[in-house]
């Protein structure tokens, strides 16, 4: 499925997509798992936005360990990675094809340290508030595995979920430096890959009593 604004590609992005998104300062970034534990649920789709707005969905096969192009773009140090809970998606992309996300910003986090007024920091409430748009969740618990063969409700659920946050983080941005909790934010950002490898060595609970 190739559109104007949004394109499908199998295993990894092409030279020139990436090339495309390597001049961006920030990209949104998202992806879809057949279940919440990494180790037993695979990674099925990786969703990329910049800030014009091209959208890049890339189905990641079953058995796959690597994906070079991503890699490169993720682990460039000089474009922030925005993600909707990054704890989550940083750890499939580690486990999966062995990237090594940074920088990181993570709405999900940006919000509860801005958004204190209210306890409902999901993607949804989230650019409702923020973006004036609902989306439409209802693909979200769907077959991701079957890859080559995603409807078009489950591509288009998945684009939304990255089509926003660009915007979203520069008003938690703002948010968070009004309240002056920004660089607070930033702290707990650089704190990520560390859970992570807590995560993923299946630690609980180590900082409480």
């Amino acid at each position: 499925m190739t559109l104007p604004d949004f394109q499908v590609c199998d295993r990894d992005i092409d030279q020139a997509t990436l090339s495309t998104y390597l001049k961006s300062d920030a990209i949104a970034v998202d992806t879809e798992t057949m279940g919440l534990l990494p180790q037993r649920d695979r990674l099925c789709l990786v969703q990329l936005c910049n800030k014009e707005g091209q959208v890049t969905a890339v189905r990641i096969l079953r058995g796959q360990t690597e994906a070079t192009n991503l890699k490169t773009l993720f682990e460039a140090t000089n474009i922030v990675k925005v993600f909707h809970f990054a704890r989550f998606d940083i750890a499939a992309l580690r486990y999966n094809l062995s990237i090594n996300v940074q920088p990181v910003f993570c709405t999900k986090i940006a919000s509860k340290l801005a958004r204190t007024y209210t306890q409902r920091h999901g993607l949804k409430d989230l650019v409702l508030e923020l973006e004036q748009v609902e989306l439409d969740k209802s693909a979200q618990s769907s077959d991701w595995g079957n890859a080559a063969n995603l409807t078009q409700e489950q591509l288009s659920y998945a684009a939304n979920d990255v089509r926003y946050l660009l915007s979203a983080r520069q008003k938690l941005i703002h948010m968070l430096q009004r309240e002056e909790r920004y660089e607070i934010a930033q702290q707990a950002f650089q704190c990520l890959p560390t859970l992570v490898t807590l995560d993923l060595m299946q630690f609980k609970d180590i900082f409480e009593h």
